[in-house]
């Protein structure tokens, strides 16, 4: 596949002229970011970064990013929707072979805690994880992450870590979507935020690459919605009562119900909020 209009930028990037939204990275990073990929439309940023992974045009730490994501993919098959110019729609790729395939939702409490981390710095105090990584403010959604491993043998070969943080969009098509600035009723400069986020992303996975994995998972825990309070789901057709208890090693809910625990995966379960 032939990709068109592919800017790699490390420290000093060049632009065209008609190009509406410039990106320069001077986040304080060892690799996150070192390496910029910038398309001004694409389809999805995960899909073009596994592209360029695959011709070994991307090192750890590389991430792609465009102004007008138009087919954005988020998890359960949902389409992820985003207003050109407005928001941060990117994707990082990491190498994390030392995290063995059985601790791959390691990568999913990191990206998490990572937003968590970077809008808590922007005074949004109400941040919520809603399992495994949709990213809420006051129960609305803000961010949206996907994920996607390529795995040899025991180990991860790779991770494509999708981003899509709303910014700056002030209408959504649907009422449960908020933004930043809807929320701190500001506008911000978006070249900022991302340097700002890949500070905090990398923070979180050189946390994670030292092995402090009982520390990220008691924080992703605390930050958790609904952890150790009764809420209602959905699974199989069936609606009932439950407290979220922990959640497993490979990613599962763990819920309390009826004094019994059971386990649900991604596409087992839905939340009633």
């Amino acid at each position: 596949m032939l990709f068109r209009n592919i800017q790699v930028i490390s420290f000093q990037p060049t632009y065209k002229s008609n190009q509406k939204l410039l990106y320069k990275i001077f986040a304080n990073t060892l690799f996150t970011g070192q390496r910029l990929v910038f398309v001004p439309e694409c389809h999805s940023t995960n899909s073009l970064a596994s592209e360029l992974a695959s011709q070994s045009i991307l090192s750890e730490g590389a991430v792609v990013i465009t102004s007008n994501q138009t087919a954005g993919r988020g998890q359960r098959g949902n389409v992820w929707e985003t207003t050109e110019g407005m928001n941060l729609t990117f994707s990082v790729l990491l190498k994390p072979g030392f995290l063995p395939v059985k601790s791959q939702f390691y990568i999913t409490i990191v990206t998490s805690m990572a937003i968590v981390d970077f809008l808590k710095e922007q005074s949004v105090t109400s941040t919520k994880i809603k399992w495994p990584n949709d990213i809420l403010v006051g129960q609305k959604k803000i961010c949206g992450i996907l994920i996607e491993n390529a795995v040899q043998r025991d180990s991860i070969q790779q991770s494509i870590v999708g981003i899509g943080v709303n910014i700056n969009q002030k209408e959504f098509a649907v009422q449960t979507a908020t933004s930043l600035s809807l929320v701190a009723k500001t506008d911000f400069d978006l070249n900022q935020m991302l340097n700002l986020l890949l500070e905090k992303f990398e923070r979180r996975y050189l946390q994670l690459r030292s092995g402090k994995l009982t520390e990220l998972k008691k924080e992703y825990l605390d930050n958790l919605f609904g952890f150790r309070s009764l809420g209602s789901f959905i699974s199989d057709g069936r609606r009932f009562e439950g407290t979220i208890d922990d959640v497993g090693e490979n990613g599962e809910l763990i819920l309390l119900v009826d004094s019994k625990s059971e386990r649900y995966f991604l596409k087992e379960i839905a939340f009633v909020i």
